[in-house]
């Protein structure tokens, strides 16, 4: 026994959900318990990063790309997709691989 649970995820909203009725989702996945604690724990992070960024966007001179907070969510995001592609069925794969959003190295 793998250990291994059937998940739903929405990037946008940050949800992870058992039920693939409660609400929209946009990935399958198959993880433990510990591999979905890691993936909520990025959405976590994202979600403060966010609220950094909410702040931030109020200082009209720095630029995106020169935005710490922006790399840091950026980074984020691709720690997110990465597990999803690792984590994901094949339709999460051929989406999040048809992105380009994801180093070659971490598919």
């Amino acid at each position: 026994m793998s250990g291994k649970k059937i998940y739903f995820i929405d990037v946008g909203s940050g949800e992870i959900s058992q039920s693939a009725t409660s609400s929209t989702w946009s990935y399958k996945v198959e993880a433990t318990d510990e591999e979905i604690t890691d993936l909520r724990e990025l959405f976590d992070q994202n979600y403060s990063t966010e609220w950094q960024n909410f702040f931030r966007a109020h200082v009209p001179y720095v630029q995106y790309h020169y935005d710490r907070e922006n790399d840091a969510y950026d980074q984020t995001i691709e720690k997110i997709y990465g597990m999803i592609y690792k984590l994901g069925d094949e339709e999460a794969k051929k989406h999040i691989k048809n992105m380009n959003i994801i180093a070659d190295d971490a598919q």
